[in-house]
């Protein structure tokens, strides 16, 4: 237990505690306007608006592009760091969530994450952390309901990808340990009590938490991988260790189908990030060349210290690092500049191989595939670095003043870690208490492959 709480400590040193008086400045203005579209979508003295056919195809490819992002992107990240015994089980577990997060967001995620009735700029409600109920099944959809100049269900299509790839994300802290079952059953639940009011708390427009708070989070730095990577870690400090971490080597069983799906989520998170401005403007270019930016800063950055600690860089370190400075760079692709771009992938880099190399061992959490130490960590820090470089004279495009905008950014990084946690770790001890978590001693010797599915990733 007091491991657990150093960890804690650890990551929340990174965001800092500081709850100060609100301060007035803008969240994302492009998810803002799309919250408050789909509030008056199924309002019938709402103007019309006009289809555009560049936006709408856009936004069409980017959602593409983060299902792919997904699936088969991450899913082979992850499936070539495991053993040979359990590659079946990571991509089971994909497509299992694909399906039970799509159903839940067409029956009330999408409300509960968009709605914003009853929602006020400054003022804190109940629908400051959760959207209501004006869309639940999707009742009001029609052919013709243009939202932000494109079709609202290609809106919610692209909202969708990103609903199902953060708990995916999730599964790489628990993976080669936990029953399929359980593991759906989680999926489900987190994303109702966390992934969707979050998601509302962020980018839910005027009213929303983050929003009265001033956070800027463009693409979801605290929503999507901050969520993902605290809620990874406590899934792995409820689960234990895998048998022999630390005491038997557990090298990746393919590292070259890692290094691919590597490159799927490389390509993939154009969509996510670069999809984020709902619109194809100057906007938009920005969001493509930084995230482009931070990706190689990231590499670098993790390159250097490998180097430097090792004495050489590795394969699946320079594919960390890309990650890691995709992750860093997500919360402020379209605030700043591109020299914050290479400041803030540089930094995410470096600190990111820092948890995964050192922290991660000191403390034994078997966080099986770094969730907590790329995408936990590289969100804090993006987040963190996004209130500092997003002013002008660093090259960014925010008017404000750094100062308070860093004591907004250290509080939404703070609340999301300790909600996140909180609400994770007890969704993770009721199913312990019900169903139970984990596989037994045998099944985790054969693999989830067999023992779970029946099946095996290479014939003998």
């Amino acid at each position: 237990m007091k491991k657990l709480f150093i960890v804690l400590l650890l990551g929340l040193s990174l965001s800092g505690a500081a709850f100060a008086d609100p301060v007035s400045v803008e969240t994302s203005a492009a998810v803002a306007d799309v919250a408050a579209a789909t509030a008056s979508a199924s309002d019938a003295a709402a103007p019309a608006e006009t289809l555009d056919t560049g936006t709408t195809s856009w936004m069409m490819t980017a959602a593409a592009l983060v299902i792919m992002m997904c699936i088969p992107g991450l899913a082979m990240f992850y499936a070539g760091m495991v053993n040979a015994k359990n590659v079946l089980s990571v991509f089971s577990q994909f497509f299992a969530t694909a399906g039970v997060v799509t159903v839940l967001w067409v029956v009330f995620g999408y409300s509960i994450a968009t709605d914003t009735t009853g929602m006020e700029a400054g003022v804190f409600n109940l629908h400051s952390f959760v959207g209501g109920t004006g869309a639940l099944f999707l009742a009001h959809l029609k052919p013709d309901n243009i939202v932000n100049g494109m079709p609202e269900s290609v809106l919610i299509t692209f909202l969708l990808s990103f609903a199902i790839i953060t708990p995916a994300i999730v599964a790489g802290g628990f993976a080669e340990r936990m029953k399929f079952v359980s593991a759906v059953l989680f999926m489900a639940l987190w994303f109702s009590f966390v992934y969707a009011p979050v998601s509302h708390m962020v980018w839910g427009g005027d009213g929303s938490l983050m929003a009265n708070w001033g956070v800027l989070d463009f693409a979801g730095g605290t929503a999507v991988h901050i969520n993902s990577g605290i809620a990874a870690l406590a899934a792995c400090l409820v689960i234990g260790r895998r048998k022999g971490y630390l005491q038997s080597p557990m090298p990746p069983h393919n590292l070259t189908i890692c290094l691919i799906g590597a490159g799927f989520v490389w390509i993939g998170w154009f969509g996510f990030n670069v999809g984020s401005a709902v619109a194809v403007d100057g906007t938009t270019g920005m969001a493509l060349l930084n995230t482009q930016i931070g990706a190689c800063a990231g590499i670098l950055g993790w390159m250097t210290v490998e180097w430097i600690k090792n004495g050489r860089p590795s394969a699946l370190g320079l594919a960390s690092g890309a990650l890691a400075g995709l992750v860093g760079i997500t919360p402020g692709c379209a605030y700043v500049g591109p020299i914050g771009a290479i400041m803030i992938g540089l930094a995410a880099g470096a600190v990111c191989f820092f948890f995964v190399a050192v922290v991660k061992r000191k403390f034994g959490y078997d966080d099986t595939l770094d969730v907590f130490g790329l995408h936990g960590v590289g969100g804090i820090v993006g987040a963190i670095l996004t209130g500092v470089f997003c002013i002008p004279a660093l090259g960014g495009s925010k008017d404000v003043e750094v100062l308070p905008q860093l004591i907004a950014q250290f509080k939404g990084v703070a609340f999301t870690i300790v909600y996140c946690f909180v609400i994770s770790w007890i969704l993770l001890k009721l199913i312990d208490k019900t169903i139970g978590l984990r596989v037994d001693a045998e099944t985790e010797s054969i693999g989830l492959d067999q023992s779970e599915h029946y099946e095996t990733a290479y014939n003998p």
